[in-house]
């Protein structure tokens, strides 16, 4: 069965995930961290894309980045990927593939959610329980964001807080489960972020609260103007299927 082709987001805005092979090291010591962020580094100043976030892990990476051109992401994926791959086996005398099967990739199509998607990111060493503040984590961008900006485009964030409201944002847990992956259609994330601004900031579980009548309204939205599945509203209210087909 061939791949599915990848999803192209119409701000250009990508939230990019890949690993080692069998979840092994891709990182072994500090010079690799600096490789992977000079290679990266080169790489914008080349193909002049913005990255508003990344975090380095010992095994994985995430990124955030708005591509240029449409379509330009999977150029750019595959120079960082092959560059990287190539010297990391050269130093450790190694050979076959680094990198899991192909990156994964997320087009984050909602300004809304972006601040959070970005700490998100950028507590991942804290999830994994590698540090337990935010600050005392070497390879993302959130240096970038509380001191001086090296590869992180970190003007437009901070033009919406300035910050110290940045540091005060991210001592809070983010709470949002950002999942990656290949599949065509829209994340859960996506899905919730889109019926919040539709209902005025209410959580989705609330359009069952409602009374019948505009709840049922809100359903057939969601399905006739917004184009979501009755298992994608399902998820995101917790209304029953049997009620979502009815509507």
């Amino acid at each position: 069965m061939g791949r599915q082709a990848r999803q192209f987001s119409k701000t250009g805005l990508y939230h990019i995930v890949f690993r080692g092979i069998c979840r092994q090291n891709i990182f072994e010591e500090d010079n690799d961290f600096i490789k992977m962020l000079k290679t990266i580094q080169e790489l914008k100043q080349e193909m002049q894309f913005k990255i508003y976030a990344y975090c380095l892990m010992n095994n994985h990476v995430h990124l955030l980045l708005k591509e240029e051109n449409t379509g330009d992401i999977s150029l750019i994926m595959k120079r960082l990927l092959t560059k990287y791959a190539g010297w990391f086996n050269r130093k450790y005398s190694r050979s076959g593939a680094l990198i899991a099967n192909r990156y994964k990739s997320q087009p984050v199509e909602i300004d809304e959610y972006l601040s959070s998607l970005i700490r998100y990111i950028h507590q991942n060493p804290i999830r994994a329980k590698i540090v337990t503040h935010i600050d005392k984590y070497r390879w993302s961008s959130y240096p970038e964001y509380m001191n001086e900006s090296i590869i992180t485009d970190t003007g437009f964030i901070l033009s919406t807080m300035d910050r110290k409201t940045f540091e005060i944002y991210h001592k809070q847990e983010e709470k949002g489960y950002y999942e990656v992956n290949d599949k065509i259609g829209k994340s859960d994330e996506y899905i919730r972020q889109r019926i919040i601004k539709l209902i005025d900031g209410k959580e989705p579980k609330e359009i069952g609260l409602l009374p019948k009548p505009e709840r049922n309204k809100i359903i057939k939205q969601l399905k006739e103007e917004e184009g979501f599945s009755i298992r994608q509203i399902e998820r995101a209210t917790g209304i029953s299927r049997g009620i979502i087909a009815r509507c």
